[in-house]
């Protein structure tokens, strides 16, 4: 691979502890290290029970349980739990659970500028990055500020092994496609190359062995680690088409996160592959393919995983407006984006099939 000589990489302050059983034993210790005295739990409906034993864990230190986090962040949810922090008096956040919860304690974050503590649960990777999303007036809005980057991350994969099979499939492939995005980002690195293309191998090794077998702890460790990478390289490079088209796809048209991102991502890498020939040179080391667009397609639907916008309740009528508002906007792609370009991305995501190769040529 060519060496990129010309590129800056910026560090985050975030403390990492990764062992089985850290929810619980490791959660008050990074809470004390950071002088916090009084946190405020959030999660999801789903998560609230292991949400209740990090607060439990907590003891007197916590103030309670917000277990309102929602899928795209809505703004009057973020209104609400600034309320609910700011009537505990709270001096930081601990959220536990998977993107939702961790994006509902970076909109806490954001607003009143208390430390975050997260303990995820799913492989988003949202917790190793400054980006904070909101929705509202049926757009997703999306930005980065240091302020919501979680002070400390507690990964605990044992937290992992209650992660429906269909879930963990689409949280692997949405960490998958941080890493994608950030090979052809502008402001890639060596470095950012180098997460890449291992957070890759690792989650496409480990969701194999996931689908057979979901109590699988060494799997489990694996594909967590392999999201902390690929989760990195979202928060150091700027995301391009794919991620674009994903924000549109759940903010206004309401489609689940996780799995619009299993789908959308073999077509987005094909629109993009003639413009990105060194990305498609390390996907297809750490994927051992020539063919990473198809590869990452197989992959999903041997793992049972949907692949089709139509599956996940787009109509065809969404398609032309969805990809009018994703080519809207100017944004870093490798590939320029146009309406036209978008619309055929959603349109071979919403039938579903082979991705086929994009035609143009580089830039």
């Amino acid at each position: 691979m060519t060496f990129r000589s010309d590129f800056s990489y910026e560090t985050r302050p975030v403390r990492v502890v990764f062992r089985p059983g850290a929810a619980v034993t490791a959660t008050p210790d990074e809470a004390a290290r950071l002088g916090l005295r009084r946190l405020l739990v959030v999660c999801g409906s789903r998560g609230e029970t292991v949400a209740r034993a990090v607060a439990d864990a907590l003891g007197d230190t916590c103030v309670g349980v917000h277990a309102e986090a929602r899928m795209h962040v809505p703004a009057e949810d973020a209104d609400r739990a600034v309320e609910v922090v700011r009537a505990a008096g709270a001096d930081g956040c601990v959220a536990v659970g998977g993107g939702s919860a961790i994006g509902l304690g970076k909109a806490i974050a954001l607003r009143t500028g208390l430390p975050l503590i997260a303990v995820p649960s799913t492989y988003s990777g949202s917790e190793m990055t400054p980006v904070w999303g909101l929705t509202e007036h049926g757009a997703k809005r999306t930005g980065r500020d240091p302020v919501v980057q979680p002070r400390s991350v507690v990964y605990d994969p044992r937290l992992t092994l209650s992660l429906p099979v269909p879930l963990t499939v689409t949280s692997g492939v949405n960490a998958l496609a941080h890493a994608v995005e950030a090979l052809y980002a502008p402001d890639a690195s060596p470095l950012v190359s180098v997460m890449a293309e291992e957070g890759v191998r690792a989650m496409a090794g480990a969701l194999p062995h996931l689908a057979a077998d979901p109590q699988d702890l060494d799997a489990r460790s694996r594909a967590l680690y392999a999201a902390w990478l690929c989760g990195a390289c979202l928060g150091a490079t700027t995301m391009g088409l794919h991620h674009k088209l994903c924000h549109v796809l759940g903010g206004t048209f309401g489609l689940p996160h996780a799995e619009t991102h299993t789908v959308v991502l073999p077509y987005a890498l094909a629109y993009n592959a003639p413009a990105a020939p060194q990305a498609l040179a390390v996907l297809g080391r750490a994927l051992g393919t020539d063919d990473v667009p198809r590869a990452l397609w197989e992959l999903a639907g041997r793992l049972g995983a949907p692949r089709s916008l139509a599956e996940l309740g787009l109509t065809e009528a969404d398609v032309a407006p969805a990809a009018a508002r994703g080519a809207g906007e100017p944004y870093a792609n490798p590939r320029p984006v146009t309406a036209d370009g978008a619309r055929a991305v959603l349109r071979a995501a919403y039938e579903g099939g082979p991705p086929e190769p994009a035609g143009g040529t580089t830039v």
